[in-house]
């Protein structure tokens, strides 16, 4: 049985040709023209990578700091000692405790964005690493969330640190770089950040084409294809 497309959405559909290339900054003018959500919907780029992940020393993950943000507030859980409680609260994060929150992540809480812990608790965390994991929520010092400095770790997150891994399946990173109220120009600031970091991050074992497609798109639009030749590797 045929999808069925809204009317709006098929106009807007029109106004993105298949078949081109866009620069980034075009991506991030039309991206809002052709976003049908009623809400503020997120804007996603999405970045093909000329990497293996299943080999161990291309499993690219990282973090970022977007210059303008990422427009949702995040809610942080630090996981530490009763000692640490008062800096955590102080710096901004939304829930503080360990054990309590081990047995709530057992019975299927996850009503949170970013998971902090200090090296000291990290131990008490293999309980919960299958449930954690596959979200993207186990604490890594990879991504600055297994920290003794909570506060630098909650400040950062509060201000558009993001996390990003590439899919073990494609090698694609997908990231939200804002919302579809930003200006285009804080948009292009994100996503140029992020680009330029996944580039940093280029594996030495990896051969070819690094950066083979990247596609931007809101919740709900088409994807818009970037032309990726001004892309410097």
């Amino acid at each position: 049985m045929p999808v069925k497309v809204s009317k709006r959405r098929a106009e807007v559909a029109k106004k993105v040709d298949p078949k081109k290339y866009y620069t980034l900054a075009e991506a991030m003018d039309l991206v809002k023209e052709v976003n049908t959500a009623k809400f503020d919907a997120s804007v996603d780029v999405h970045v093909k990578l000329g990497i293996d992940p299943k080999k161990a020393d291309q499993a690219l993950r990282g973090t970022v700091s977007l210059p303008h943000g990422t427009g949702k507030t995040k809610k942080v859980l630090v996981l530490s000692t009763a000692d640490r409680e008062t800096e955590a609260l102080a710096a901004g994060a939304d829930y503080f405790g360990l054990e309590e929150y081990i047995k709530k992540f057992q019975e299927g809480w996850l009503d949170v964005d970013v998971v902090i812990a200090t090296p000291n608790v990290m131990a008490q965390l293999g309980k919960v690493a299958r449930v954690l994991g596959p979200r993207g929520l186990m604490p890594n010092p990879k991504t600055g969330t297994v920290t003794v400095d909570i506060t630098s770790a909650v400040n950062e997150v509060k201000k558009g640190k993001i996390a990003f891994r590439a899919d073990k399946t494609g090698g694609i990173v997908h990231a939200g770089v804002g919302r579809v109220s930003f200006t285009p120009e804080k948009l292009l600031d994100n996503a140029n950040e992020l680009i330029s970091t996944l580039v940093k991050l280029k594996p030495s074992s990896s051969k070819g084409t690094y950066v083979i497609s990247v596609t931007v798109a809101s919740t709900m639009s088409p994807g818009i294809k970037v032309d990726t030749k001004g892309i410097k590797v």
